[in-house]
């Protein structure tokens, strides 16, 4: 069937003899009727209005049509809702969820709408640290910073005994001409190297850097603060530093040592470490052979570099052997071939024991920590304390993928450390709805992406009346048993 003439319709192929038409014309509908959900979430833990707190407001207030607060959450309410782009709020400014989510239903301006477009929005994200003329909104870093780490503590009833904090440096691809944008040897790109600090699920900074640095540059002073506003709430939690080799630097771990911090540090492998575990390694091919399974077997040792390091410290080395993959197989014949041409190939030796009469290869790693022998046995500290590391990365591509952190494209540095701020307080309000109204649900462990397409984007017909605001919501929804039960947990008085 062709499409009608009039151009705000849309004909399909007929059902059982009935025209099939579709048209822009529902009235007063949403598709985020879930948001409901995030409102509550942010009345459970006052997210927003701190938010805006963080913010100063130099206008003429005569002529302010949309607060610092309705600006705030919008943006975070739309990053969580899956709007990355402001565009789209010249469009969601007519939308009545927004409405409701702003608590502002009528504009006072007659050429005006109830919440703000995108015009109004880009001036939000250009604020800068100081008022200025043409930007009369400016915000404070230190408030922003500190308000992470106070969602953080407020979420726990009781303080922890010990916590474990994550530190992670990613890259975040740039495409255009931005402040401080430099070409990364290890990402093959021109990019950022943002900074994340996360605890379990809780994240405490995300902080922007430029590329050009060390993954552990400004570590030491983003732990030092986190710890400090830690410890005044919580002063005999211990705290343990868990990272990848990237932060193994002697900066960081004297000041866990001097600070009663504890680190749990990948170790970059060298000759000299490897060396160390040579008769594990061979033990380890020969139980390869003889199994045809990955072997493994760990080494505790004391270590010290011979120039970077002020002392020794712990650090238990992996020795294991695997079976390459068909891949890595014809890398490694590619490789002796190379080699050969050049009249450089020599078998693979560690010390005096040669590991090139056995099939497969050594995969060697190893961990450096200060946590002591007698609480933590070498291999229960690899595989079960550091290896959960990985997590983390799920919580990076949460914060990327879900919620656009990597749309840093203004121009400067400023403005888009101020979008990677909005899309983390998106993170926390949806991890806030994650801990309080879903645990116990099929969505308990579900990421912000399926939280959002499963939960949030609910469509209905909105109904306003004199006294109230009703969202009648699709009846063939499948996840209706979970909204009872996440209403239930955030709306206990009204149940």
């Amino acid at each position: 069937m062709r499409t009608e003439c009039n151009t705000g319709t849309f004909g399909f192929e007929p059902v059982e003899g009935r025209k099939v038409v579709a048209s822009f014309d529902g009235g007063r509908v949403s598709s985020d009727a879930g948001g409901l959900l995030l409102k509550e979430t942010d009345r459970a833990v006052r997210l927003v209005d701190r938010f805006a707190a963080c913010f100063d407001d130099c206008r003429r207030a005569d002529l302010v049509e949309h607060q610092v607060s309705t600006l705030v959450g919008q943006r975070v309410y739309g990053l969580a809702l899956g709007y990355e782009d402001l565009n789209d709020h010249d469009h969601l400014r007519h939308d009545p969820m927004f409405e409701v989510l702003a608590d502002k239903l009528f504009a006072r301006r007659s050429d005006c709408a109830p919440v703000a477009g995108k015009s109004t929005l880009n001036r939000l994200e250009l604020s800068q640290e100081a008022p200025s003329r043409y930007h009369k909104i400016s915000y404070r870093p230190e408030a922003v910073e500190r308000l992470f780490v106070d969602l953080f503590l407020e979420a726990h009833a009781t303080a922890p005994k010990r916590i474990v904090l994550d530190l992670d440096a990613t890259d975040d691809p740039l495409h255009g001409e931005q402040e401080g944008r430099f070409f990364h040897g290890y990402y093959k790109c021109y990019c950022y190297l943002p900074l994340f600090i996360f605890c379990g699920r809780h994240l405490l900074v995300a902080k922007l850097r430029r590329a050009n640095v060390d993954a552990c540059a400004g570590a030491v002073e983003e732990v030092a603060r986190v710890v400090g506003q830690i410890r005044a709430r919580w002063p005999g939690v211990c705290i343990v530093l868990r990272a990848d080799s990237g932060f193994t630097r002697d900066a960081l771990m004297s000041w866990c040592e001097d600070n009663d911090v504890h680190f749990l540090f990948g170790l970059a492998k060298n000759a000299r470490l490897i060396e160390t575990i040579g008769p594990e390694l061979a033990a380890a091919a020969e139980e390869n052979q003889e199994t045809g399974r990955p072997a493994r077997r760990y080494k505790d040792f004391s270590y010290c570099t011979l120039k970077s390091w002020r002392c020794e410290r712990r650090v238990i080395g992996k020795a294991e052997w695997i079976k390459p993959s068909a891949a890595e197989v014809e890398a490694a014949a590619g490789a002796d071939r190379r080699k050969t041409r050049r009249k450089k190939k020599r078998p693979l030796t560690v010390g005096d024991i040669d590991l090139s009469t056995f099939e497969g290869r050594a995969n060697p790693r190893f961990i450096v920590t200060s946590l002591s022998r007698d609480d933590y046995e070498a291999r229960e500290l690899y595989e079960q304390h550091y290896c959960a590391r990985g997590d983390m990365e799920n919580r990076i591509k949460e914060c990327q993928l879900d919620l656009f952190s990597d749309r840093t494209s203004s121009r400067s540095m400023r403005a888009n450390q101020l979008r990677l701020w909005f899309s983390a307080m998106a993170y926390v309000l949806l991890q806030a709805l994650r801990r309080i109204a879903l645990s116990g649900t099929r969505l308990a462990d579900a990421t912000c992406g399926t939280i959002r397409l499963t939960l949030l984007k609910i469509g209905a017909q909105v109904q306003f009346s004199v006294r109230r605001i009703k969202f009648a919501m699709a009846e063939a929804f499948p996840y209706a048993d979970v909204f009872r039960d996440a209403w239930a947990a955030l709306c206990p008085a009204a149940r």
